[in-house]
């Protein structure tokens, strides 16, 4: 049973500097995984509270036709407009913290939980729900390249995403662990497997 000394690591990083991936060899290694972002794709499709507000300040053409989310045309909308971005975040943040911290409670025989969220130190409120934090780095050079290979996405628009997130060096000062991923996929998880080791004895503390 999940319970107020149960441990929950919150996992961040930069766009394109591998949360995924570290959050499947976490899932491998036997913790629990709460993936933010999955939340919030989830609340983008019906039935969601989140649509009908997107509708009522966005307007219904940021809806598809199934009634979903228009992702990339609110993308192109927020990315361009500050406070269209602060708009979109005032309807979801509230919504993916609700259900993060529903989940956190439920009953889990993992030892520990990760807590996987892309703007942990940006959110207010995430970070009274973690015991840790945890940050996945690598150069800003490597996450333009990567994200534009993975989601066919041009330099200024990668550039545009992380521009919304925290600067890196701060990001880092914030972070009580730290992971380098600019390796190998065995050398994440070498270190990843290091820290299960180190999570899993203090959740016995």
């Amino acid at each position: 049973m999940a319970s107020p000394e149960h441990l929950v690591i919150g996992m961040t990083g930069g766009i394109g500097c591998g949360k995924t991936t570290a959050s499947r060899i976490f899932a491998g290694l036997g913790a629990r995984i709460i993936d933010a972002d999955e939340i919030a794709h989830t609340l983008s499709r019906p039935p969601s509270p989140a649509l009908q507000a997107i509708t009522e300040r966005f307007g219904p053409e940021f809806l598809t036709l199934s009634g979903e989310m228009n992702r990339d045309r609110m993308r192109e909308r927020v990315f361009a407009i500050p406070e269209e971005r602060r708009a979109l975040e005032a309807i979801f943040h509230p919504l993916v913290m609700q259900e993060c911290r529903r989940l956190i409670n439920l009953p889990t025989t993992a030892p520990y939980t990760i807590l996987s969220v892309p703007l942990l130190f940006e959110t207010k409120g995430f970070t009274s729900l973690i015991r840790r934090s945890l940050v996945i780095d690598c150069s800003e050079g490597i996450q333009i390249l990567r994200v534009m290979a993975r989601s066919g996405l041009s330099r200024p628009q990668a550039l545009a995403i992380m521009a919304n997130q925290i600067e890196r060096n701060l990001r880092l000062q914030l972070a009580d662990d730290v992971i380098c991923n600019e390796g190998t996929p065995s050398q994440l998880a070498t270190q990843i497997r290091k820290l299960h080791q180190d999570y899993s004895h203090q959740a016995k503390i």
